[in-house]
């Protein structure tokens, strides 16, 4: 396990268990899941409260539930919706900023076999529109404090629901209409059997490549997730969890802070991550825990010191999308014991932990997992975006050390089951059938990947972002994390680009710089790190990168506007005679003529 055991703080934690504990913790939490069909997540939290009445659940900014407290309101909110007339299968969408109260609102209403979608806060008009639509819930909880974004999209709705707010300045807020209900546990009389298999919530993917799509999440999935994690992470309850990522998705509102409930502990609830504020609230809340998203450790690396960077109380970062110059870097930095950085989706069927620590990689599978693992990984064809046939028309299989497609294993169990989307054309597309044998079904998850001897899995592109260029297939996490590498790049975005008279598509980077950068010394860099092919043709030099809330980067606007110098008034640069150098409205005439050899 690769971790930092020199100059830690020293409030540093040491890491808890050790990798193998780590999987076998695992494995007995999720072991007896499916003997109790019954025994739902509401249902476990009920229980812990039991245990820990009094102690901290949740912890907002301007409100702390304890277990006690979380376990009321949500009754009290379940009730409410069955008073209200709404019945098992309804469904219920909900439009809040993070706080406290959102969880205690879902987990109340999925108690009671209602299904909420959880909404993108961040979308406007059109966007949030189709969102609900796709829902097509009953009712939409939203919080005062979002009144315009809704009423933006209430016009472009096919259908209108009823509406609830939750704030201050609603009349009759959810708040006011529950607070006449019982907050002791429901009784069986009271409420309709919910099982596993049921639905409880909508998650909706990102939409980086279309409109956001509603993935289905069953009581089986929120078990599966918050036990796995439990047991690799073995939250106690003295952890506490700082938590800055979106609600409305499934690693922020689901994994992050049930893992840590499940152990008794309390989560530290941020409405959105802060730079400046982040090592200080981090220290002030007694964080042990922390969940990222790769962007943000990078963000911490960039700025400028900070007195409490390395007074913290943190023993383990858990996320994804932690790059290995950064995750270097971050640990160094901040004196991070232990790193669990791990590959999942929500609407994916499987999962992959590097429990060991191994800078890099998004997991692993021991031997002693293998037989349980569905991943599969198969050769890609980048001209048709598809995996690549045999002669009898099945996926061939990828060497260790060879990019190809991961691929999750389908099957009526449920662990292994696609829950799909709520359009059921959506769905068909993620399913590839007669892979390896006639009838057998797996999902694509539309990553590249490749794996080592060791049985490490490594990131390496996001299929449509890989292009091909001079006959080579080049991936655009490889040439990021190469450019990122070089002395005075801040973040590098890699895209490809049409040149016309050539074939494929040519890379292009576009960089944000800082002190010490230089063109010389990076074309230097880049002919040492990567092969010819590979080296972005076209350089754009911007003051800042545009991002997803989820701090994805935004490449199709920069695809879109390309090396054009009348699209932006950002520097551009050519490789040209071994040398950047730049792109002036005659040499761009040049280039769109198709006159200019590249």
């Amino acid at each position: 396990m690769t971790t930092l055991q020199t100059d830690l703080s020293p409030t540093a934690i040491p890491p808890r268990v050790s990798s193998t504990a780590g999987w076998i913790g695992a494995l007995a939490r999720t072991a007896r899941i499916d003997a109790h069909p019954e025994r739902i997540f509401p249902l476990v939290l009920d229980a812990i409260a039991a245990e820990r009445a009094g102690a901290p659940a949740l912890i907002g900014t301007d409100e702390t539930l304890s277990h006690g407290d979380l376990a009321a309101r949500r009754h009290r909110y379940a009730r409410w919706a069955l008073a209200q007339g709404f019945s098992k299968g309804d469904t219920v969408a909900l439009l809040m900023p993070n706080r406290p109260d959102y969880l205690a609102i879902w987990l109340g209403l999925t108690r009671i076999g209602l299904r909420v979608a959880l909404l993108n806060i961040h979308l406007r008009e059109r966007g949030l529109a189709h969102c609900i639509d796709a829902a097509a819930p009953r009712l939409v909880i939203a919080a005062t404090d979002l009144a315009e974004a809704l009423e933006g999209a209430w016009p472009h709705l096919v259908s209108q629901p009823a509406l609830c707010w939750q704030g201050e300045g609603a009349e009759t807020s959810l708040a006011t209409q529950s607070a006449g209900f019982s907050g002791e546990p429901l009784g069986p009389e009271e409420a309709p059997t919910v099982t596993l298999r049921d639905p409880a919530l909508l998650i909706y993917t990102s939409g980086t490549t279309g409109l956001p799509k509603a993935a289905h999440v069953s009581h089986h999935r929120i078990m599966m997730w918050t036990h796995w994690f439990a047991g690799l992470v073995d939250p106690g309850p003295d952890d506490r969890m700082y938590d800055c990522l979106p609600l409305y998705h499934s690693v922020g509102g689901v994994v992050a802070p049930g893992s840590v409930l499940l152990g008794g502990g309390s989560v530290v609830i941020r409405e959105k991550f802060s730079a400046r504020r982040f090592w200080s609230d981090v220290a002030e809340t007694g964080a042990t825990l922390f969940q990222y998203i790769g962007e943000l450790c990078r963000y911490l690396t960039l700025a400028p010191p900070d007195p409490q960077e390395r007074a913290h109380s943190l023993r383990l970062c858990t996320g994804n999308g932690l790059r290995p110059e950064v995750w270097e870097r971050f640990q160094a930095r901040f004196a991070i014991p232990r790193i669990l950085e791990f590959y999942a989706a929500t609407e994916g069927t499987l999962s992959l932990y590097n429990v060991e620590g191994r800078v890099g990689a998004v997991g692993r599978v021991p031997s002693f997992m293998a037989r349980r693992s569905p991943a599969l990984i198969v050769r890609h064809d980048v001209t048709t975006g598809l995996p690549l046939r045999d002669a009898e028309g099945r996926c061939v299989p990828a060497a260790f050390g060879e990019a190809g497609e991961l691929l999750g294993r389908l099957s009526d169990k449920a662990e292994y089951t696609f829950e799909g989307y709520t359009n059921a054309a959506e769905s068909d597309r993620k399913v590839l059938r007669d892979v390896l044998k006639p009838g057998d079904a797996w999902m694509r998850t539309g990553d590249l990947m490749r794996r080592d001897a060791q049985g490490y899995f490594y990131f390496v592109d996001r299929i449509g972002d890989t292009f091909r260029w001079k006959g080579e297939n080049v991936a655009t996490t490889e040439v990021a994390e190469a450019l990122a590498r070089s002395e005075g790049v801040a973040e590098a975005c890699v895209y490809g680009v049409a040149v016309p008279g050539a074939d494929g598509r040519a890379g292009m980077a576009a960089l944000t710089v800082g002190p010490g950068f230089d063109l010389e010394r990076l074309h230097a860099d880049l002919v040492e790190r990567l092969p010819s092919y590979a080296r972005p043709l076209f350089l754009r030099l911007t003051e800042e990168l545009g991002h997803t809330e989820t701090f994805k980067q935004k490449k199709a606007v920069l695809a879109e506007e390309g090396y054009d110098p009348a699209r932006t008034g950002d520097p551009l640069f050519l490789d040209r005679d071994g040398a950047y150098c730049a792109i002036d409205p005659a040499l761009y005439a040049r280039i769109a003529a198709g006159t200019l050899r590249l």
